[in-house]
């Protein structure tokens, strides 16, 4: 099923740690939905200013996979409303500014990137309509802080 022209839903609800652990990590009616949202307001637009493709790591999570890699049980991967990606060859900080200042987002976390590593990490970025927050932060795997 094509979410949008660019990303299909196997795209945004692969999981290695669900096959491994033989979760069906299949998205309802409502979460699809999102998806397609998602991808409409975020990943299609980057995909677009930034010409080339998108590699998403993680969408849709069901909660039994979402417990078992650790996450909040209020993560909005469960709702199919946040995605975690990069564009391989684009700093992933140079991503999140441009996130930013362009988009409408609710919540945008560049996660685990390291100064001077201009490939680490990977921008978590989600999409609730007209409930956005625009709240943008960092978060290193012990501290956060306002992203800026």
């Amino acid at each position: 099923m094509r979410l949008s022209d660019h990303f299909s839903l196997w795209e945004l609800t692969k999981s290695q740690t669900a096959e491994r652990n033989r979760i069906q990590n299949d998205p309802g009616e409502e979460e699809i939905r999102n998806l397609k949202e998602l991808c409409a307001k975020i990943l299609e637009p980057v995909r677009k200013h930034y010409d080339r493709p998108i590699s998403p790591s993680s969408g849709y999570r069901c909660p039994a996979l979402n417990t078992l890699l650790g996450s909040s049980d209020r993560s909005q991967h469960i709702t199919g409303q946040a995605v975690d990606f990069e564009v391989p060859g684009i700093p992933n900080i140079d991503i999140a500014r441009w996130i930013i200042n362009e988009l409408a987002y609710d919540q945008l976390i560049l996660e685990f990137y390291k100064e001077g590593e201009p490939h680490s990490g990977w921008i978590h970025c989600s999409y609730v309509g007209n409930k956005n927050r625009n709240r943008s932060r960092r978060f290193d795997g012990r501290t956060w802080s306002n992203l800026s």
